[in-house]
C-alpha cells in the first residue's frame, strides 16, 4: 500500500482564493479592506525571505500590507511603542511580530502587548485560553496547526473526528499544544507525545492521526505508523545533500517519508505539505480579524 500525498500547496491555493473572494465582498459591502503589519528587528536572512513572503501573498489577496523594518539594536520599549501605535490603527486588523527578535528584547512581553484581537499568529494568552476552552469562533489559532487542521479535514473527508484516536508527538506551545486542543475540539481522543514518552513507537501505531513536531529530521520511521493512518509532518528540517555538490543542504520532515509513505494511509510531504499551508491561514486570520471589526462573518474554509 502506498498512501495518498497530502498536498499543502494545492489545499493553500484554495485558502487564498476563498480569502480573495470573502475580502472583495468583505470591501464591497462594509468598505473595510483587511490590513495586515509585520514588524520585523533585525536582518536575520531566514526572517527576511519569511517576511517578503508574507507582504507579497497579502497584496495578493488584496490586503494593506505594511512592513516595519527596525534596526537590530531597537529598544524593547521603540518595539512597544510601534505596538502599540498599530493596536491603535483601525485600518490594521493583523499584527505580527516575526520571531525570533534579538536577544536583548523580552519575545513574551512583546508578543502579550498585542491587541488580543489583532493577534493573528495566536499566541497571545486571550487566544491561546480561547482555543484551550473551546471557544474557536472568536479566537485566532496558530497559523501552522489551523493548516495542519484543515489537511487533515481534506485527508479524511470529515470535520467531526468522533471515534479516532490522534497522537501529537511535540508539546511546543506554537504547534503541539494547540495542535492538540484542535483536534479535542473536533472531538478526537487525543494524546500528546514528548521526548519522555516512554515506548514512543507503540504509541503512535495506536493513532488514526498522527502529528509529528518535534524537530528532529526523519525521526518517526515506519514503526511509528499504524497502517492506513493519516500523518502530518510539521517539521521543516536542513540535512546535508553531498549528492547536490559540496556544502549543498535539502529539506526534510521528522517523518522519514520514503518509509513512512508504505505504511500510512495518507501523508504530507517535506517540502510541500504543512509548509504552505501557514502562510495561507495567516491570511485567512487577518480577513477573520478584518471580518469580525466589521460586525461580518469570516468564511468557513
Amino acid at each position: 500500500m502506498t498512501a495518498t500525498r497530502i498536498e499543502g500547496k494545492a489545499v493553500a491555493a484554495e485558502v487564498i482564493e476563498k480569502v480573495k473572494a470573502a475580502t472583495a465582498d468583505l470591501a464591497a459591502k462594509t468598505g473595510v479592506t483587511p490590513g495586515i503589519a509585520v514588524v520585523i528587528v533585525g536582518e536575520d536572512p531566514a526572517s527576511q525571505v519569511y517576511v517578503r513572503s508574507k507582504g507579497r501573498m497579502a497584496e495578493e489577496c488584496g490586503f494593506k500590507s505594511v512592513t516595519h523594518r527596525l534596526d537590530a539594536s531597537t529598544s524593547d520599549t521603540d518595539l512597544l511603542a510601534l505596538v502599540g501605535t498599530l493596536n491603535a490603527d483601525a485600518s490594521i486588523h493583523g499584527i505580527l511580530v516575526q520571531l525570533p527578535l534579538p536577544g536583548h528584547i523580552d519575545e513574551g512581553k512583546v508578543i502579550q502587548a498585542i491587541a488580543p484581537e489583532k493577534d493573528v499568529d495566536g499566541f497571545h494568552f486571550i487566544n491561546v485560553g480561547k482555543l484551550g476552552t473551546g471557544e474557536l469562533d472568536s479566537a485566532f489559532v496558530p497559523c501552522t496547526p489551523a493548516g495542519s487542521m484543515l489537511l487533515i479535514e481534506r485527508a479524511l473527508g470529515k470535520r467531526d473526528l468522533s471515534g479516532l484516536n490522534a497522537v501529537v508527538i511535540g508539546r511546543s506551545n506554537i504547534v503541539g499544544k494547540p495542535m492538540a486542543n484542535l483536534l479535542l475540539a473536533a472531538n478526537a481522543t487525543v494524546t500528546i507525545a514528548h521526548s519522555r514518552t516512554r515506548d514512543l513507537p507503540a504509541l503512535a501505531r495506536t493513532a488514526d492521526i498522527l502529528v509529528a513536531a518535534v524537530g528532529r529530521p526523519r525521526m518517526v520511521t515506519a514503526d511509528f505508523v499504524k497502517p492506513g493512518a493519516c500523518v502530518i509532518d510539521v517539521g521543516i528540517n536542513r540535512i546535508p545533500a553531498p549528492e547536490k555538490g559540496e556544502g549543498a543542504t535539502r529539506l526534510v520532515g521528522d517523518v522519514d517519508f520514503d518509509a513512512c509513505v508504505e505504511v500510512a494511509g495518507s501523508i504530507t510531504p517535506v517540502p510541500g505539505g504543512v509548509g504552505p499551508m501557514t502562510i495561507a491561514m495567516l491570511m485567512a486570520n487577518t480577513l477573520a480579524g478584518a471580518c469580525r471589526a466589521a460586525g461580518a462573518q469570516p468564511p468557513v474554509l
